[in-house]
């Protein structure tokens, strides 16, 4: 994947989406952290909240652009990894450690058939993942997958504390092909709505936006 160059102060402030001043989002940030101090380990606790607290449903996708803000993602908005990447990006920011988005298309090669079906290819379009920067570098990591997800397709569940990337595995734990990442969609202080619902939707055609219950009931792979 290609390297990031911002400026870190940059990544600091709140946003539309990424609304890491809201009380909400600062007091899912200070309640996790628990006067912890170390910034290594306060990315780690982060994103593992964010990572296990929002189960990862690829059925929740809305296009409704009010979803997206953090705040509405920590009260029960959707859990995709964009929404998912949004809110660690928040609390990121909310702890003072400099965030931005990521985004890249990835072919899952493990996909649910019911899933496949649905969109009609393997590929996803606009992965999302955050971007932290610490002790001088900036380093990726993918909240998408909870751990009972990931126990559930024989993968190991990602850690993240800041020390190296943390991306989609290649290959599950029976050394099958997993995740393969395709192409690059670049780095944002704020969630691009707009390009990122077009681009769905000329993707997948409206199928991704028909809504939460009615579809994840059909695939028990996402099943609590």
């Amino acid at each position: 994947m290609t390297s990031i160059e911002r400026d870190p102060q940059e990544a600091l402030a709140p946003s539309h989406f990424v609304n890491s001043d809201h009380p909400d989002v600062r007091d899912f940030t200070e309640s996790t952290l628990r006067g912890v101090t170390d910034p290594h380990e306060r990315i780690r606790l982060l994103f593992s909240a964010v990572r296990d607290r929002l189960r990862y449903d690829p059925y929740s996708v809305t296009a409704d652009p009010s979803d997206y803000r953090a705040s509405t993602i920590l009260a029960g908005g959707p859990t995709w990894c964009v929404p998912k990447a949004v809110l660690l990006t928040a609390s990121l920011r909310a702890a003072g450690i400099p965030a931005v988005l990521g985004f890249s298309d990835v072919r899952n090669h493990l996909s649910s058939p019911a899933l496949l079906e649905l969109m009609g290819t393997d590929r996803f379009v606009y992965h999302g993942w955050t971007s932290v920067y610490v002790g001088g570098a900036w380093r990726k990591g993918s909240p998408a997958f909870n751990a009972e997800l990931c126990q559930r397709f024989g993968v190991a569940p990602l850690e993240f504390d800041g020390t190296q990337d943390a991306l989609l595995h290649a290959a599950d734990g029976a050394g099958r092909r997993h995740m393969e990442y395709v192409g690059e969609r670049g780095t944002f202080l704020d969630l691009p709505f707009d390009e990122l619902m077009a681009t769905l939707r000329s993707t997948y055609g409206p199928a991704m936006l028909r809504g939460h219950d009615s579809q994840r009931r059909e695939d028990p792979s996402f099943r609590s």
